[in-house]
C-alpha cells in the first residue's frame, strides 16, 4: 500500500496566547505574609555582588542562586540528578524545562535547549567546551554535582550558544571524608545490564580531593521496520519493506577527579582529570522484500560491528589574588579522544567498511575579576582554543576498494581567539544589569575529495543583561537580555567525503562535510517574569526571539547520471525562532495547611516553538529537528508513615513535519515518555531505589519525503522501544 504525500500544516503560535501565559504568571496569587528575607550571603572577592557562593548541602540552595543572578540561569543540585537513579545524564537532562533529546526514547542522547540542536547549544564540561564528538551520556550521572543551564549567553561563559548553554560540573572536593559506593542492576527486554559507581572525597593537609568510578556493562536489543516506495512521473517503480532484529553489548569505564591544593588566602591550584574507556559490539540480521525483486540488493543481511572510543583530557587551573584585590584564574587544559569502528555485512559478498578518527584540542584562558566601583563588579579574560581532527575511512567488498580514493586521510582544524570584557552592576534595591563585549576570530580550514579550503571569520557580541524588581520585599521580577551570538560549524562538517549509505537513494543518500562554510550569526531578545513562592517554588513565563542569519542546512542534489546520491551542508540565508517558556515549581502546602498537606512537590514546564527558515518554501519551513512544543509534568511524594519517596514525570513530545527544501521533508512521530520511581531509605547509609525509565516504551517514527515533480521517494522507519528497569542500592561508607 503506497505511503500517502504528507501534507503540511501550519502551526502558530499566538501572540494572546503569549499575552495571557505571561499574564497568568503575573497574576498568580502568592502568600500575603512575606517570607523573612534570607541572610546575604558574601560574594567571593572580585565577583558580583548578585552572585552566591554555596558550600556543602546544597538542598533549597539552587532556586536561590537562581533568583540572585543577573542572568537567567537555571541550577540543577544533586537531589534533582539522582532522583530517578538514571544510568544516562541525557536521561536526567530531558526532564528540566525546554530540554530535549535526539535519540529514541529511553536511549538518551545529545540534549538540545529549546529545540534547537547541533551545534546551537554550547555544552560546557566544568566550564570548558566539550571536545567535538563527545557524548554526554558518557558521564555517569552519579559523577555530576551540579547542572547550570543559561538561556542566553554571557561574555564569560561565551557566545557559541544561540539556544543556550549547558554547564555540567563535576563532583567537587569537600574536607569531609566520604565514600558512595552504588551498585545497580538493570533489565530491559529480558537482558542485564550491571554497574558499579564509586566516588571518594577526603583531604590531607592544603590538599582536598575527590575521586569517582563508574563502570557499566549495557546490554539491549532492537528490532525495525524500514519501508521505502519510489514513483517514477506516478507511476509505482520500487516497493521496499526491510527487518532488523540486533543486539549490542557496550562496556564503558569513566573516571574523573578533582585535586585542589591551597596556597594561602584565595590561592590554589586544581588539577581535573577526566577519562573514558569504551567499547561496544554490535550484531543484526535483516530480512528483506522488495518489488521488483529482481534489483534486489540482497534478501538477508548479516552485520556484524565493532568500535572503541577513548578519551583523555586534563584541566589545570591557578587562582591568585593581587595586592589590589584582583582576581586572576589561569587556566589550561588538552584532551585527545579516538574512535575506531569497524562493520561487517555479509551477503553475497563481504563489505568492510573502516573508520579510525582522531580529534586533539587544547585551550588556554586567563580572567581577571575585580571591584571597579560601588555596586560594579568587573570580568575581562583573554581565550585560546585549539582542535585538529585526522579521518581515515576505507570502503572495501571482498577485499578491494568499492570506492577508490576514499581511503585517504583527510584533515579538518580550527583556532579560536576571544578577549571579552562583562561588568554586572547592582543598580538600586529595584534593578541589577550585566553587560558584555565579546570578540572571537574563527579560522577554520577543512579538506575534501574535490581539496581543501581555509575560511576566517570574526564575531563582535555586545549582550545586556537586566532584572527588574517591583518590590524588593516581595519576590517577583523581570529579566531581559539582548544578547549577540554565532555557531560556528563542527569540525566533521568540515571534511568534504562522504559516509556511504548502504542502500543509496534520494531518501537515504551519502552525506559529506562543506569546507567553504561560514559561522551562523544570532540576534536574541529574551524576556522573562518570575515569581519566588515563600515554601521554596517558582513560577515562570517567558517569550524568546532569534533572528539567525547565514543559516546551514544539509540539503540533497540530484546526483549526475550514473552517480550516487549525496546530502551536503550549505549556508543558505536568514531565519527566526521564537517561543513562549512557562515552567511551575509548587508544593502542596503552598495551598493547604501545613499540617495536612502530604509531602508532594509538582513540577510543570511547557514550551512552545515556532521558526522559520526564509529561503525554504513553507509551510512548515521550521528550523530543523526543533518540534512546535515540549511539556514535562512529575510529582514527588514523601511518605510519612513510611521511608519510603515515589516519584514520576511524564516527557511529551508530539510528532512534526519539517520541510527541509523545495524538495525534502522530514518526519518525526511523537516521543511520550513516562519515568517512575520509588526509594526506600533503610538508613542514613543505605538506601534501595527502583526505578522504570519509559515506561510507556512507545514505537520511534522516523521518516523523510523527497519530491521533485518527477522523482517521488517516501522512506520509514518504525522502531520498538523498551522498559528499562533499574534496581540500585545507594550506600556511604
Amino acid at each position: 500500500m503506497p505511503f500517502p504525500k504528507p501534507v503540511f500544516r501550519a502551526h502558530g503560535l499566538g501572540l494572546n496566547l503569549i499575552a495571557a501565559a505571561c499574564a497568568l504568571a503575573g497574576g498568580a496569587s502568592a502568600q500575603t505574609v512575606p517570607a523573612p528575607p534570607a541572610a546575604p550571603v558574601p560574594a567571593p572577592d572580585g565577583a558580583a555582588p548578585q552572585r552566591v557562593e554555596i558550600t556543602g548541602e546544597r538542598s533549597g540552595g539552587e532556586m536561590q542562586e537562581r533568583r540572585q543572578s543577573t542572568v537567567a540561569k537555571t541550577v540543577v543540585g544533586r537531589e534533582e540528578i539522582e532522583r530517578f537513579g538514571d544510568a544516562s545524564l541525557g536521561e536526567v537532562l530531558k526532564r528540566l524545562p525546554g530540554v530535549t533529546l535526539d535519540g529514541a526514547p529511553g536511549r538518551g542522547g545529545n540534549p538540545r535547549l529549546r529545540g534547537l540542536g547541533g551545534g546551537y547549544t554550547q555544552i560546557l564540561l566544568d566550564g570548558e567546551r566539550v571536545p567535538p564528538g563527545f557524548e554526554i551520556d558518557s558521564i555517569a550521572p552519579d559523577q555530576i554535582e551540579r547542572i547550570e543551564i543559561l538561556r542566553a549567553p554571557t561574555a564569560e561563559t561565551g557566545a557559541r550558544a544561540v539556544a543556550g548553554t549547558i554547564n555540567i560540573i563535576t563532583r567537587e572536593s569537600f574536607r569531609k571524608r566520604l565514600n558512595d559506593l552504588r551498585l545497580s542492576l538493570g533489565l530491559e527486554d529480558g537482558r542485564w545490564s550491571p554497574g558499579l559507581s564509586w566516588t571518594r572525597s577526603g583531604s590531607d593537609g592544603a590538599l582536598s580531593y575527590t575521586f569517582g568510578a563508574n563502570a557499566v556493562q549495557t546490554r539491549f536489543n532492537t528490532h525495525s521496520v524500514s519501508t521505502l516506495e519510489q514513483d517514477v512521473a506516478g507511476v509505482p517503480t520500487l516497493r521496499r519493506q526491510e527487518t532488523t532484529d540486533g543486539a549490542t553489548e557496550r562496556r564503558r569505564l569513566t573516571l574523573n577527579g578533582r585535586l585542589q591544593w591551597k596556597l594561602g588566602e584565595g590561592e590554589a591550584v586544581t588539577l581535573t582529570p577526566f577519562a573514558i574507556l569504551s567499547s561496544t559490539d554490535s550484531r543484526r540480521h535483516s530480512t528483506l522484500v522488495q518489488d521488483p525483486a529482481a534489483t534486489a540488493p540482497y534478501t538477508q543481511l548479516d552485520g556484524r560491528g565493532e568500535s572503541d572510543f577513548n578519551l583523555l583530557r586534563l584541566s589545570a587551573q591557578r587562582t591568585q589574588r593581587l595586592g589590589d584585590g584582583t582576581r586572576l584564574e589561569w587556566r589550561a587544559g588538552a584532551g585527545r579522544w579516538r574512535y575506531e569502528d569497524e562493520v561487517q555485512r555479509v551477503a553475497s559478498d563481504l563489505q568492510q567498511d573502516r573508520a579510525d578518527i582522531t580529534d586533539r584540542s587544547w585551550n588556554a584562558s586567563v580572567k581577571a575579576s575585580t571591584l571597579l566601583a560601588d555596586a560594579h563588579s568587573g570580568v575581562a579574560g583573554l581565550e585560546l582554543e585549539g582542535a585538529r581532527r585526522e579521518e581515515v575511512r576505507s570502503y572495501l567488498t571482498d577485499g578491494q576498494p568499492r570506492f577508490p580514493g576514499y581511503g585517504s586521510a583527510l584533515q579538518a582544524r580550527s583556532q579560536r581567539v576571544a578577549v571579552y570584557a562583562q561588568d554586572e552592576w547592582e543598580i538600586n534595591r529595584h534593578w541589577a544589569a550585566h553587560a558584555g563585549l565579546r570578540w572571537e576570530s574563527i579560522e577554520t580550514r577543512g579538506a575534501g575529495l574535490d581539496g581543501g579550503q581555509r575560511n576566517r571569520s570574526a564575531v563582535w557580541s555586545p549582550l545586556l543583561h537586566a532584572v527588574w524588581k517591583p518590590d524588593p520585599k516581595q519576590r517577583d521580577q523581570l529579566r531581559m537580555s539582548l544578547t549577540r551570538s554565532y555557531r560556528a560549524p563542527a569540525l566533521n562538517s568540515l571534511v568534504g567525503r562522504p559516509l556511504l549509505s548502504v542502500n543509496n537513494s534520494a531518501t537515504s543518500p551519502d552525506r559529506t562535510g562543506n569546507p567553504a562554510l561560514r559561522p551562523e550569526l544570532a540576534t536574541g531578545l529574551d524576556l522573562t517574569f518570575e515569581r519566588y513562592l515563600p515554601g521554596g517554588g517558582l513560577l515562570s513565563a517567558g517569550v524568546f526571539h532569534r533572528r539567525i542569519s547565514d543559516l546551514v542546512r544539509y540539503e540533497t542534489l540530484p546526483p549526475a547520471p550514473g552517480g550516487r546520491w549525496v546530502n551536503r551542508p550549505y549556508n543558505v540565508g536568514d531565519a527566526t525562532v521564537q517561543g513562549l517558556e512557562l515552567e511551575a515549581k509548587v508544593a502542596l502546602r503552598e495551598f493547604m495547611a501545613q499540617a495536612q498537606a502530604p509531602a508532594v512537590d509538582l513540577r510543570a514546564s511547557a514550551n512552545f516553538y515556532r521558526s522559520r527558515v526564509e529561503s525554504v518554501p513553507g509551510p512548515d519551513n521550521r528550523v530543523e529537528q526543533q518540534p512546535g512544543m515540549t511539556a514535562n509534568l512529575g510529582a514527588d511524594w514523601t511518605l510519612r508513615a513510611l521511608p519510603l519517596k515515589v516519584g514520576g514525570n511524564l516527557h511529551w513530545t508530539p510528532g512534526y513535519v519539517t520541510r527541509l527544501s523545495a524538495t525534502e521533508t522530514a518526519v518525526q512521530g511523537r516521543k511520550p515518555v513516562f519515568d517512575a520511581y520509588a526509594l526506600w531509605t533503610v538508613s542514613p547509609t543505605l538506601g534501595v531505589r527502583l526505578s522504570a525509565s519509559n515506561f510507556t516504551s512507545p514505537d520511534y517514527v522516523r521518516g523523510s519525503v523527497y519530491d521533485n515533480g518527477t522523482l517521488y521517494e517516501n522512506s520509514r522507519t518504525v522502531s520498538r522501544s523498551y522498559v528499562d528497569w533499574m534496581l540500585r542500592v545507594e550506600m556511604k561508607l
